[in-house]
């Protein structure tokens, strides 16, 4: 398995909407997202890096297992990241443990290949928006889980779960599903500080500067509330119940190993 000092040369992301970069970017300028970013760190430090985004978004995490992992070890990445489980938390019969055995059957297989294995874990939603409190117990017992998978096979997990600034409004999108450009700024440095790259720390930590105008809380947040439900909530719903996902029709970005640009801003 590669050390924290030795070169990377094929990297590559399995995953869902995040992983694809939906909230950093757009459909007609293109998506960029945590993972495009870490590819933009490993490629500063090892010139020559090949990249591949296997990504599709609302791919729950059975589907990136039995969809993205054979593509993936066809690849020989020598780094992978795997970040799968949010979509399947928001299904009414979640289960941890079977998104966890598909989470550990692609540790176990990318691993053994000799590859690098990053994964991360997630924010309780309700620190983000108080009608996810329900999700909350389903977020600890994913991410306890994710963390025993990852210690039997020795994945690096990024710990997103616990710094503070996780919650600030300005670190997600509007739908408060996906991150913002400037989360997945935080997820990119988060993933590289596990690593051990060069060149990074805990700063993804640290608190924001106090926003210029207050964030409203309180029966202020009211109206803001009542919005998101029906600008988004609403129509998640909608496409639940007519068994629609948000990736029907949609395929990776990035199928096959490429050049990066090293060059870009983080």
């Amino acid at each position: 398995m590669p050390g924290t000092d030795a070169p990377y040369r094929r990297y590559v992301a399995l995953g869902d909407s995040q992983t694809e970069g939906l909230g950093d970017g757009d459909e007609a300028t293109g998506l960029r997202g945590f993972a495009d970013r870490l590819a933009e760190h490993l490629a500063h430090h090892n010139p020559g890096l090949s990249y591949a985004n296997l990504a599709v978004r609302g791919r729950l995490a059975a589907q990136v297992h039995t969809e993205q992992l054979a593509p993936a070890l066809s690849l020989r990445p020598d780094l992978a990241t795997v970040v799968a489980g949010v979509n399947d938390l928001l299904r009414p019969r979640f289960d941890a443990d079977q998104v966890a055995h598909h989470l550990e059957a692609m540790f176990a297989e990318l691993t053994a290949q000799g590859a690098r294995v990053a994964t991360l874990t997630f924010p309780d939603p309700a620190r983000i928006t108080p009608l996810a409190r329900p999700l909350a117990p389903r977020v600890v017992v994913l991410n306890q889980r994710i963390r025993e998978a990852a210690g039997r096979h020795g994945v690096t997990v990024a710990e997103t779960s616990r710094p503070p600034v996780v919650a600030d409004p300005r670190l997600w999108s509007s739908d408060r599903l996906h991150a913002s450009p400037l989360g997945h700024q935080r997820i990119a440095a988060a993933l590289a500080h596990a690593l051990g790259l060069p060149g990074t720390d805990d700063t993804w930590t640290h608190p924001l500067p106090p926003p210029a105008t207050p964030v409203p809380t309180g029966w202020r947040a009211a109206p803001g509330e009542l919005r998101w439900t029906a600008t988004f909530l609403g129509p998640w719903l909608t496409r639940r119940l007519r068994g629609r996902s948000s990736g029907d029709g949609h395929t990776a970005k990035r199928p096959d190993l490429g050049p990066v640009d090293a060059r870009r801003p983080g």
